[in-house]
């Protein structure tokens, strides 16, 4: 006689892993390595004048052992205190090492031992649709998890410098005040971005500086204390090639910058770039994003005249363009 058949009911689970799908999983496991390194900042500004002072928080991620960590230039800037909350309950005195308004990236040090840095990974190799999970600390609730996915890539966001943050990954994780300054991260837990803003009157539309603009500015600050930058006058985007376009200029390179607008007045417009252009060379090296440029755009290319290789429709051009220096905030 055959032995009755046993049903498992939801109740009733083998494990707990039989309860989370793999959706779950990832997500979860994303989270068990983020956690570690994000932190909660918690930041004082002096009394200035019948300004009685004041206090705020957002969200940060060590990025070195050594206690080097990343957040929002608009949680620190100005701050009189910088304090930290650890992962694991310690709590922690900060200084900061050095902010850039242009790009809303700001690095403070952490005096603690025994600190875990997060991995970042290539924000150019993410694509849309793929899973985002943010960790923060909205209103104080601290390791705050959302999950979404990215929504999109290359978008412009002004920043409160009134500079455009060029190639922002937009997400619809969902963030809150507070959240300013925590890791964006893939579903292995690497971070591809710094959560910094949200449009109030929409839902699910937030963004984040992309890793690989993040790595780059963070290196400049623990350097000099401050990014030193020429600039061209043009709001761009990284965008894919199609591949006769590719193959008909023989471009080493399958994405390009397209130039959403020029600056009236810039260097880009004395140079004669036009909106709609592709970039896809500055002088003489190949420009594959917006991230390529930011990085030659250095403080020794200030009034140096540099071939700059656009595509415009089925013309391949070379124009002469002299950067400028920044205006700093």
């Amino acid at each position: 006689m055959p032995a009755p058949l046993r049903l498992i009911t939801a109740t009733e689970p083998d494990d707990d892993d039989a309860l989370l799908d793999s959706y779950s999983r990832v997500v979860t496991l994303a989270v068990e390595r983020i956690v570690p390194s994000v932190i909660k900042i918690d930041v004082t500004f002096a009394a200035r004048g019948r300004q009685p002072e004041r206090h705020g928080s957002g969200s940060g991620f060590i990025f070195t052992p050594d206690g080097f960590a990343l957040t929002n230039s608009h949680v620190v800037r100005g701050a009189s205190r910088i304090s930290v909350s650890l992962a694991d309950g310690r709590r922690a005195d900060a200084a900061l090492v050095g902010d850039d308004a242009h790009t809303d990236l700001a690095v403070v040090r952490i005096d603690a031992p025994n600190l875990v840095p997060a991995t970042f990974g290539d924000s150019q190799a993410i694509r849309p649709g793929q899973i985002a999970v943010a960790i923060g600390n909205p209103y104080g609730f601290q390791a705050t998890v959302t999950a979404g996915v990215v929504s999109a890539l290359g978008r412009s966001l002004p920043a409160r410098s009134g500079r455009l943050i060029e190639d922002v990954i937009q997400t619809d994780a969902a963030l809150n005040p507070g959240n300013s300054g925590g890791p964006l991260v893939s579903s292995r837990g690497e971070v591809i971005g710094v959560n910094t803003a949200i449009i109030q009157a929409a839902q699910g539309i937030c963004f984040a500086i992309a890793s690989n603009t993040a790595k780059l500015i963070a290196a400049r600050l623990i350097r000099d204390g401050r990014v030193r930058r020429s600039y061209v006058g043009m709001a761009g985007q990284t965008v894919p090639l199609l591949t006769r376009v590719i193959r008909y200029f023989g471009l080493s390179t399958e994405t390009a910058v397209f130039a959403v607008s020029v600056e009236r007045g810039s260097p880009a417009e004395r140079a004669g770039l036009h909106e709609g252009d592709l970039v896809v060379g500055f002088d003489e090296l190949p420009i594959r994003g917006i991230d390529d440029l930011l990085r030659l755009l250095t403080e020794d290319r200030v009034g140096v005249a540099v071939p700059l290789t656009v595509i415009r429709g089925s013309e391949r051009l070379t124009l002469r363009i002299t950067p400028a220096e920044a205006r700093r905030d």
